[in-house]
């Protein structure tokens, strides 16, 4: 895919999304520009995790259609769907990293799964992309023995390790401390603004939505679909609505005209 594409990142048409076959959200509408920095809001049990589920494909759309770069992924076939999903970078709320491996062999897994590479480029790639995330020197290294901001970062790098045109992250500062998350934010601002890379973000923390976000889409549980669409800052101060005030305006974060 190619990242500075004049085409949709991604575009969900009518989109309802669920679970064997039973939609908990209804006509979801959006579209993520390439190189954009994009979350996905909302409270608890809202469907934050559930929409991005759909999007990676590990469930099917239960209505609507979503197009990557213009094309559709929800009518692609079982082989074009896996080249799609190679464009894909995902990091999990967890890191999802394997314990038994270092940090190396975890980003060589899709370099194993995907490329042509020989042992040595695989091991060239896996220790680039550490150093891009600021973890250069811990390629021997496994989970357990580094921090939770670390496992973060080396999950991002294996995200990362086919060069995607898309990442896209579940919660990524759940768990850490807000230097820490801060630092995060920062690492994907970056990857984003030098790579020109899409960043879709489920989150509800504050302090990253309006410090890192381009728009977002803020989902309501009662409401069954996106509520409000837009810059964060603006919603926050210029939205009329009870319910998108409620939510961007929690603590002492929300901006004020």
């Amino acid at each position: 895919m190619n990242k500075s594409s004049s085409l949709p990142a991604i575009k969900a048409t009518d989109l309802a999304c669920g679970y064997d076959g039973v939609a908990i959200m209804e006509h979801l509408d959006f579209v993520v520009q390439p190189g954009e920095i994009f979350f996905i809001i909302g409270g608890s049990g809202c469907g934050k995790s559930t929409l991005l589920r759909h999007l990676i494909g590990l469930n099917p759309a239960i209505a609507g259609d979503i197009e990557v770069f213009g094309e559709s992924f929800v009518r692609a076939t079982t082989d074009r769907r896996r080249q799609l999903l190679q464009t894909f970078g995902v990091l999990y709320q967890g890191s999802a990293l394997w314990s038994s491996l270092t940090l190396e062999e975890n980003i060589m897994l899709p370099l194993e799964e995907y490329t042509d590479l020989s042992k040595k480029e695989r091991c060239q790639v896996a220790c680039l992309k550490l150093a891009q995330v600021g973890l250069s020197g811990f390629a021997d290294y496994y989970p357990s023995e580094i921090s939770g901001g670390m496992k973060k970062r080396a999950g991002l790098a294996r995200a990362l390790a086919l060069d995607p045109s898309i990442v896209f992250f579940d919660e990524p500062s759940a768990g850490l401390d807000p230097i820490t998350s801060r630092e995060l934010d920062e690492l994907i601002q970056q990857v984003s603004s030098e790579q020109g890379t899409t960043c879709v973000i489920v989150s509800h923390e504050l302090a990253s939505i309006f410090s890192i976000g381009n728009r977002v889409i803020l989902l309501e549980k009662k409401a069954r679909t996106i509520i409000a669409e837009g810059p964060p800052k603006e919603l926050a101060i210029n939205s009329d609505d009870p319910r998108v005030r409620e939510f961007l305006h929690r603590g002492d974060i929300a901006p004020t005209a």
